[in-house]
């Protein structure tokens, strides 16, 4: 087994920050690079200037807001990382960043802040597994 790039997605949720320990645990054992990804909402299409740049900088901070303390772990456990702020779906943007940075393992949580929204739409853990090329290990 040859693990060299782990994708950490995370949400904020607990979820999150035990699949980015076991994260980090892997690649220590494994010394892999992990590429910690936020999925943030669709900016809005129907703004004009200034607003549109604005709804940007505010999604910006919050989602770099939001993974500070996933990078803050990073840094502590002095592992190699990248961030990765993406724009859109979870379960569709995964596997697609998964496919483009060539990914050998994705780490994430089974349910994050939006698990009452999955009940009904599929949860972004199950997408992902379904759509992804690379294996995926989900952290309870």
């Amino acid at each position: 087994m040859n693990i060299k790039k782990i994708l950490n997605p995370v949400d904020g949720s607990e979820q999150s920050i035990k699949s980015t320990r076991y994260a980090i645990g892997l690649a220590k054992l494994m010394d892999a690079k992990i590429v910690l990804m936020h999925c943030h909402d669709r900016f809005p299409i129907i703004l004009a200037e200034p607003y549109f740049q604005q709804v940007i900088d505010d999604v910006q901070k919050v989602s770099e807001e939001l993974v500070k303390p996933f990078v803050d772990m990073l840094e502590e456990a002095k592992v190699n990382y990248e961030v990765r702020l993406v724009e859109g779906a979870p379960g569709n943007k995964i596997p697609e960043v998964a496919k483009i940075e060539k990914i050998d393992l994705i780490i994430m949580g089974s349910r994050g802040v939006t698990a009452f929204a999955g009940l009904f739409l599929g949860s972004v853990a199950h997408q992902v597994l379904n759509k992804s090329d690379c294996p995926v290990f989900i952290a309870k």
